[in-house]
Formats: C-alpha cells, structure tokens, sequence
C-alpha cells in the first residue's frame, strides 16, 4: 500500500476545501485537496450564489483570478412582496454593504484556476473511502483513484469538505448524526434563457405560495416556486409553470424564454452534532447545511474555513492547540444564527397545507412589521449581507 505524506489532507474541491487550501498555503502550510468529482463535473455543475459582502472581500484576495466582482452582479438590496405590495430592503441605507449574484460554479472555476497556478497538490476523480486514526496525531484519509488504485494519504491533519455526504463526518461523529429538519415544501427551480426580469432578487409571499424571481445572467435567468417535495418536475409544461410563476407575482410582468433546465429543491436543516475530533475537522457541508431561501450555504462554508485556517497555523506553525479546541463553539454561533435566519425568511415567505386563516393573518402581520420598521428591516439586512467573521 502506498502512503503520500502531506501537513494537511483536505476531502472536497468545493468552496470550503479550495478556500481551505489557500488560506494555509498562505501561511506556508501544504495541503492535498482530493474530490472524486472531475474538474469538468465542478466547474459544470450549475449551483446558485449569493455572495455576503465579506465573502466577496475574502474572493479578493485571489487576485487576478477572482471575478466576483467584474463578472458578478452587485445587489443594493431585495424586494418583498406581499399582500399585493411591494417593499424594497435598501441594504447601503440600512447597513452600508450589499451582496454578489455569483454562481458558486463560478467562483469554484476562480478558486480551482488560482490553486493550480499556486502549484497546489489537486486531485481530481479521487474517492475518499474513510477516514482513521482521529485521535492519533496522524490521521490517515483512505482513497481509491478514477483507475481502482488504493493508496493512503498520511496527514497531520485531515479536514472534512466533502459535503453532506461526508466521508469524514462518521470519523467525526461516529453513528452520532446531527440536527436535522425537512420542511413539508420544496421549491421548484428553472433556467430560462431571457433576460432579467427584475433588477434585484423579488422574493413573493402570495396566497398561493411562494415565488423567488432571480437571474444568472444578463441572459439567463433562475426562478423558483413553492411545490410538493414529491412533484415530477417532468409533469408540467413550459405554459404551466409560466402561469404558476406569474400568479405569484403579481405586479410584475415576467419575461419568458425558453426553459433548459428544471429541478426539484428540497429543504433540510442539519448541524452535525461533533465539528471536531482529534485532528480531523468538518466544515461546510459535511458539518451543517440549511434552506436556501436566506442564501447562507457558501457564505457559511467561507465563515467555518476562515476560523479553521487560524486555528491550524496555531496548532502546525506554533504547536497551540488552544484556537483549535476553540474552533466548534466559535463556528456553531454563525451556524445557528445562519439556521434561524433561513428558518425565519422560510417560514414567514412559505404557506403551508395546514395553515389556518389565523396563521395567514399572523404571517402577513410579520411581513409589516418587518418592512414597516426600520429595527425589522435592518435586522434583514444585517442577517442577508452577513454578520462579520468571527476571529
């Protein structure tokens, strides 16, 4: 059995493991990154993102490779609808930052370009198969190649990108899974070639379900509407879900194209209940994922992996294990802020089968006193663009 030695074994080429691998080769750390993905497979796969303003800032020090900026597309604020009224979030007026539409296949492409001309040991159609010797001070990540070759990475350290299928997690936790919630709803998602149909993202609570208008492009644009979880994606033509889009968002005249692309979004929660073991670490994905409609996932990846990278150049630069150690209870205060903040936006925009004209009223009654006060709306604002990075 062959055995690669490296300070730093990072499962997943995604945003938490790439950023992961820059920040420590910054700090003079090397790392191998391994996904079983191939780079055409990340850098294809089509995943939505908006970008927190600190997010963008942390991009930025890709250099020349970051395009957040020039090829993303800045966004002062959101519009909610309801009620058949309209209410803008002006995120500068309220909190002087704002947020990036960038796709995340996008900023993988910037980050995979970045790490390679920086040399970085990238290993693409990989396959972690498990992770041993937690506890040890040199952890072994157990892999197969895209050829059937087995070999062993030894590490000083092993780090748990693999998303929510993690490998590392059951090194981590064990049988002991985490938090979980599914929500009774999912959304259902389209590409379409048209352009925009609204400057900024519409986010519509209507009697008959919720609706978000986005874009992807100056030519491509993403929308999403409430449905069933068990819906066939498959059963609708273009004309209905054209009129089930527009119906739930009135005021607002959509621009139609053709759709390429449709997809059935489901919603979980999860919060691993371990972050931490020995010296194998989860973050991103493998440690927590949440509802889309507060656009935390990435941003929360970014947030776990800045904290991480100090905690490792305390612990393999200067022995102290003391940020580690520190590293799940400093982590879990954005992941729950981040869970409440989607729950809150999932459950005031989503109407539910079993929701009585009680719980309708009360929720309208939420959305006014949200968009009616400046405290509300800049609580919104504060949780949408990001709370500052925790140190």
């Amino acid at each position: 059995m062959t055995t690669i030695r490296t300070r730093v074994a990072i499962i997943g080429a995604g945003p938490a493991g790439l950023l992961l691998s820059h920040l420590l080769a910054q700090r003079g750390i090397a790392s191998i990154v391994l996904d079983q993905r191939s780079r055409e497979q990340i850098e294809t796969t089509v995943r939505a993102g908006i970008l927190e303003q600190g997010t963008v800032e942390v991009l930025d020090g890709l250099g020349p490779f970051s395009r957040a900026r020039t090829v993303g597309h800045r966004h002062d604020g959101i519009e909610l609808r309801f009620a058949g009224e309209s209410h803008r979030i002006d995120f500068p007026g309220l909190v002087e930052r704002s947020v990036w539409l960038y796709p995340q296949h996008e900023a993988l492409k910037d980050l995979i370009a970045a790490r390679l001309a920086d040399g970085q040991d990238l290993r693409f159609g990989v396959t972690a198969q498990r992770v041993t010797g937690a506890e040890s001070d040199r952890p072994h990540v157990h892999v197969t190649d895209a050829e059937g070759n087995a070999y062993d990475i030894e590490a000083e350290f092993v780090v748990g990108a693999d998303g929510s299928r993690s490998v590392a997690r059951e090194a981590v936790s064990g049988s002991r899974a985490g938090y979980f919630r599914e929500y009774p709803f999912a959304w259902f998602g389209i590409l379409c070639e048209a352009p925009p149909s609204a400057n900024e993202l519409i986010y519509s609570n209507s009697p008959d379900g919720f609706a978000l208008i986005s874009q992807r492009s100056d030519t491509v644009q993403r929308m999403y509407f409430q449905c069933d979880p068990d819906d066939d994606p498959n059963t609708y033509s273009e004309e209905q879900l054209w009129e089930l889009l527009q119906q739930r968002v009135p005021g607002t005249t959509l621009n139609e194209g053709p759709i390429f692309q449709r997809d059935i979004l489901r919603f979980r929660s999860f919060v691993a209940y371990e972050l931490l073991k020995g010296r194998v670490a989860l973050v991103g994905d493998a440690a927590h994922t949440v509802p889309p409609t507060g656009a935390k996932g990435m941003n929360l990846a970014v947030a776990d992996v800045l904290i991480l990278a100090e905690a490792l150049g305390e612990l393999l630069l200067k022995g102290s294990s003391t940020a580690l150690e520190a590293f799940p209870d400093t982590a879990r205060e954005r992941i729950w802020k981040a869970q409440h903040f989607s729950w809150w936006m999932t459950s005031m925009l989503h109407v539910t089968d079993d929701a009585s004209e009680f719980d309708r009223q009360r929720q309208l009654g939420e959305l006014h006193s949200v968009t009616s006060s400046t405290a509300g709306s800049t609580f919104l604002a504060e949780a949408y663009t990001g709370w500052p990075f925790a140190r």
